[in-house]
């Protein structure tokens, strides 16, 4: 009967099993690899050089997802109206939070690349059920409720 209660908590009490994935740790040729999979991206519209603050990076199998804020060399913050991004329309600093750069990625082969990507969103736009099931080891908190 003991071993029943333990299955049964087991199996239906527990909360569904997370995720598994990892953050590439600093310095690792994998974090590189994704980092610059995304800069070209940021450059053309926040212009070049760029450096990515890092709030979560993460890997699972052929998936990856980054949340980073660009910033120019040595912390400097970038003037949205002076970007090629604001000078050739494709974007309106008053409607945008900041450099915030979201990106869903692929590993396609050996190089990483961001298929998916937004600077300055101010939704959660990867929460999207087609991203969600293509992406979901990776952005499974954000994909609660979405089919």
């Amino acid at each position: 009967m003991q071993f029943l209660k333990i299955l049964f908590l087991a199996l239906f009490v527990s909360g569904p099993v997370a995720a598994e994935y990892f953050e590439p740790a600093r310095g690792t040729s994998e974090r590189k690899a994704m980092l610059d999979a995304i800069r070209p991206h940021a450059q053309e519209q926040l212009g070049a050089p760029v450096e990515f603050i890092v709030h979560d990076l993460r890997i699972s199998g052929q998936v990856g997802f980054a949340s980073l804020s660009a910033q120019r060399p040595g912390g400097k913050e970038i003037d949205l109206y002076k970007t090629p991004g604001f000078q050739q329309g494709a974007f309106d600093p008053e409607f945008m939070d900041g450099t915030g750069l979201q990106a869903l990625m692929i590993l396609s082969g050996d190089t990483w690349v961001a298929v998916h990507w937004a600077i300055g969103a101010t939704d959660v736009w990867f929460a999207y059920a087609p991203f969600c099931r293509r992406y979901r080891a990776v952005i499974e908190d954000y994909c609660a409720g979405v089919n």
